[in-house]
């Protein structure tokens, strides 16, 4: 398969580039982090993305998406990273339709994805890194279960209508088997949710479930079979941080080299001095190979290829690894005035560094990939 968008994949992403740019700029990020919205991002753009069709990318046509794949739901994501744009399509219109895609919860939430209504949070990690650990617990009770124990890093998830949520039902925290995933509305009882802001002004959640009592009809998938769709949503989502890691990146580096082409020293651009040139060349060529890495894992997932896993790792640590480049880079070569509020490059190195810990930072990725090569 060619590591290239083809003419209609380029053309959704003339038609986001044009909409993200104009409706949602970072100047849009900048004034929700002055008003201090308790929200994170607007609804109203929410809707916006829903009318441009946009939040049906990933749902199939028979339940009245466009049935299109991975490669296309990063062309959106791209866009957002680029303009580091408040939005929940990461965590909603991509990571939870793809847990819930083929289950009987897709008919009650799919269309209030679709109308860009419903917002779902993933609460997933419970460490102050991402690990493939589950120790919240489900027990038994009724006709459903309880549940009790803590989550962190839930984006969205003191405003999320719907809650995805991993628990444990047999088993220790680091076993693969006895994980259960759960859809849990916003209105469960004793259920706390604690927003925080992060480092790039986007905010998350610590949840505390104290007793949450939910029928079996909240299980996605089978009980101790939690699993398969956990994996589904993980793929999703790290497939889709890593589009978004390589807008953000993008959006860096094209700021770099717009500021090395017009800024001056003793009457010379910057961007003639050699040294320069090296590094933003340099930078082009790892940003591609990590395009070409994002790309790959794509198609293999849309293919639904047994190799897709470890694509998606490397994916995520590559992306991972050329974007904290790109910021790195761009924030030293505009100088001291790179880490002031007035100019945005310094955003983009906040963004970039809240992505690269979601689902998994560069090196847990680099890990797993050894880790499935038998090293």
């Amino acid at each position: 398969m060619p590591l290239f968008l083809d003419d209609d994949q380029t053309a959704l992403q003339d038609t986001i580039r044009d909409f993200v740019g104009e409706h949602a700029p970072v100047k849009h990020m900048r004034a929700l982090r002055d008003a201090k919205d308790p929200t994170g991002f607007s609804r109203d753009l929410w809707k916006s993305f829903a009318e441009m069709g946009f939040t049906c990318i990933l749902i199939g046509e028979e339940e009245g998406g466009l049935g299109l794949g991975h490669v296309e739901a990063g062309v959106v994501l791209e866009e957002i990273g680029r303009n580091l744009s408040p939005s929940p399509f990461l965590t909603t219109a991509v990571a939870a339709v793809a847990a819930l895609k083929g289950t009987a919860h897709a008919a009650r939430w799919f269309p209030g994805i679709l109308a860009g209504e419903t917002v779902a949070a993933l609460a997933i990690d419970e460490h102050a890194k991402h690990r493939d650990s589950v120790g919240l617990k489900a027990e038994r009770s009724g006709n459903g279960f309880k549940l009790s124990g803590k989550k962190q890093f839930v984006t969205h998830g003191h405003i999320a209508d719907l809650l995805i949520v991993a628990a444990r039902t047999a088993g220790s925290a680091d076993d693969a088997e006895g994980v259960t995933l759960f859809a849990i509305p916003k209105d469960a009882a004793n259920l706390t949710a604690t927003p925080e802001r992060l480092a790039d002004s986007s905010i998350a959640a610590r949840l505390e479930f104290d007793g949450v009592e939910v029928d079996a009809d909240a299980v996605i998938g089978d009980v101790d079979g939690g699993r398969s769709p956990l994996d589904r949503l993980l793929r999703a989502g790290r497939t889709g941080a890593s589009a978004e890691l390589l807008g953000v990146g993008g959006g860096a580096m094209d700021m770099t080299v717009g500021y090395l082409k017009q800024r001056k020293q003793f009457g010379t651009t910057i961007g003639s001095f050699q040294a320069l040139q090296h590094r933003a060349a340099h930078l082009y060529s790892e940003m591609e190979v990590a395009r070409a890495a994002v790309i790959k894992a794509q198609q293999l997932l849309d293919a639904g290829s047994d190799a897709a896993d470890t694509a998606v790792s490397v994916a995520k640590a590559m992306t991972a690894m050329a974007t904290t480049l790109s910021v790195q880079e761009g924030v030293q070569m505009h100088g001291g005035i790179g880490m002031t509020d007035e100019y945005d490059i310094g955003f983009y190195m906040k963004r970039a560094r809240v992505l690269a810990e979601m689902f998994g930072d560069a090196n847990f990725h680099a890990d797993r990939v050894a880790r499935a090569a038998g090293y």
